[in-house]
């Protein structure tokens, strides 16, 4: 096999910015490094790619090996290249993000590394770039959670308006008037209302809805002006 002479061989990474949502607060996913340098220190999940797997195969490799899941929401954030960003070798990695619901996949997690959820806003200090890494995939979850409903992708397959409305709260760190985002998120047609009520947080109680996964996947990219002014909350 010919090679490009006179060209240095770098190597390539996948590291997985993992978010999820308890129905409370929105999470971070980290793990305590097992490798010298840094060792025991909280990390990302992340892995080198492999000789034959495309960067996308790797990330879903790394995800399944903590976690379990296959087929979640995964999108690729960027190229993270400083040349002094590893002090082993010179390592390009290639990050990703993914959602996910906590409740239904926590049993799951590989305890082999050390897992642990952590608050956005309690986030312990990261080996490498890993929080330059993590900034990044919150600046870009709030832009595309702006124009896209893919914040449904942390939520269990029932759920409630207020339990929604906390969700984007979380991720904007900012409040919505109920009424308005209760108008907003119905007038999108997404949702189908059930007969079920959660009761565990006021005697009225709240209907349970679904998402209606056929308009899901046929309006994703029709969702615009769902927040209010989004450039005011992107930074």
């Amino acid at each position: 096999m010919s090679r490009y002479s006179g060209q240095i061989h770098l190597l390539v990474a996948v590291d997985c910015i993992i978010f999820g949502f308890d129905g409370t607060d929105i999470k971070l996913l980290l793990v305590q490094r097992g490798l010298k340098p840094e060792k025991g220190k909280w990390s990302l999940m992340g892995g080198f790619l492999q000789p034959r797997e495309s960067p996308e195969q790797a990330a879903s490799r790394v995800l399944k090996k903590l976690t379990g899941l296959e087929g979640v929401y995964l999108e690729q954030l960027g190229a993270f290249g400083d040349p002094a960003r590893d002090p082993v070798e010179r390592t390009i990695s290639i990050a990703y993000f993914a959602l996910i619901d906590i409740h239904q996949y926590e049993k799951q997690l590989s305890y082999e590394y050390h897992a642990e959820w952590f608050h956005l806003k309690k986030i312990p200090d990261l080996i490498f770039d890993h929080r330059k890494m993590v900034d990044g995939a919150k600046r870009q979850l709030r832009y595309k959670a702006a124009l896209h409903p893919i914040l449904f992708e942390l939520l269990p397959p029932r759920f409630t308006i207020p339990q929604l409305q906390t969700l984007y709260e979380g991720i904007y760190d900012t409040s919505f008037d109920n009424r308005n985002f209760s108008r907003k998120v119905l007038s999108t047609e997404l949702l189908i209302k059930q007969k079920e009520k959660d009761k565990a947080s006021s005697k009225k109680g709240a209907f349970y809805y679904k998402l209606d996964k056929r308009k899901y996947k046929a309006n994703f990219q029709a969702f615009l002006n769902f927040i209010p002014n989004p450039d005011k909350l992107l930074l």
